[in-house]
């Protein structure tokens, strides 16, 4: 049987908001089973409980935010898409800022963190979001799909007009530790030219070559370079992946992109859970055994009850 998670203690870590460039401290504290992952503005006197859904989604432009107003947090997807990759079901996050840190610019830093402080099995089963029929979504010549399978995958394709990117595809099968190991280290990425331009629109203030991959108009600038030859498409996945477990379940089934972000990702999303004769949701008693180990964590970071 697979059960719902937690984490097995409180952990905290500080960093810099990678659009806001705020100092933000984040405190992750353990929650009981059926809570889902909900973020606190513990700096608001009214200290608004933000839950991290599909649907409490707001702006999309270059990152993806959840609530709204003042009651709002920026840039959760690498923090959801790590909580997601060692399948951790139930967390309150609480935060003192608008914005998520960035960290190295990839999920990396949450996945140590989590893995240092451990997981823990609570007492009540996992339920699955099984893709039952085709769900497309399409905006500006770009797409994305999901479709049924017996696990979750990600093919992915980029095209950008630059030599160090032009056109990557990608196909990644999910399972915690592939997560771990191929994609959670990928970085985010942007190009010189547009920094002054985010820049007047109150993005990228944090964005440093210390969180992020930058390229001028014929090479990436970082002085050791990609972690990945194909690193940018990579990243494409772990966006991908934290956008769409804000669907509030593990999934099964197979997402396809192109040119695709936060904005076409939520997109996808919330047409889902408008069609719910597109998906049934299972408890784990009733998936396959190829489904459970698709999601089955690697023993060192599980910690006995």
């Amino acid at each position: 049987m697979i059960y719902q998670r937690t984490i097995a203690s409180i952990a905290e870590v500080t960093g810099i908001g990678i659009h806001s460039g705020k100092k933000v401290k984040l405190r992750l504290v353990p929650a009981d089973a059926d809570f889902g992952i909900v973020f606190q503005r513990v700096d608001l006197d009214h200290k608004p409980l933000i839950p991290a859904k599909a649907d409490n989604v707001g702006a999309t432009e270059n990152n993806t935010m959840i609530g709204s107003g003042v009651d709002a947090v920026h840039t959760v997807e690498h923090l959801i898409s790590a909580l997601y990759g060692l399948g951790i079901d139930n967390v309150k996050i609480e935060i003192d800022g608008p914005e998520v840190p960035i960290m190295d610019g990839s999920s990396i830093s949450f996945i140590f963190l989590l893995k240092e402080i451990g997981i823990r099995n609570l007492n009540k089963s996992k339920n699955f979001m099984i893709i039952k029929e085709p769900v497309l979504v399409e905006h500006d010549g770009k797409w994305a799909k999901i479709e049924p399978a017996k696990n979750l995958s990600i093919k992915s394709t980029i095209v950008f007009a630059h030599p160090a990117i032009k056109v990557q595809a990608k196909e990644f099968v999910f399972n915690c530790e592939s997560y771990v190991n191929e994609i959670s280290r990928a970085r985010t990425f942007g190009f010189m030219k547009d920094v002054v331009y985010l820049k007047r629109r109150g993005l990228a203030k944090g964005a440093s070559l210390d969180n992020a991959i930058a390229l001028d108009d014929f090479k990436v600038l970082n002085d050791q370079g990609l972690r990945f030859k194909d690193e940018f498409v990579r990243h494409k996945i772990l966006d991908t992946i934290g956008d769409i477990a804000l669907l509030g379940h593990e999934i099964a089934g197979k997402v396809t992109t192109y040119k695709s972000g936060h904005h076409v990702h939520n997109l996808l999303c919330r047409k889902i859970l408008e069609n719910p004769q597109c998906y049934e949701i299972c408890n784990a008693s009733e998936i396959s055994p190829a489904q459970e180990r698709s999601f089955q964590l690697p023993s060192d970071v599980l910690v006995p009850v």
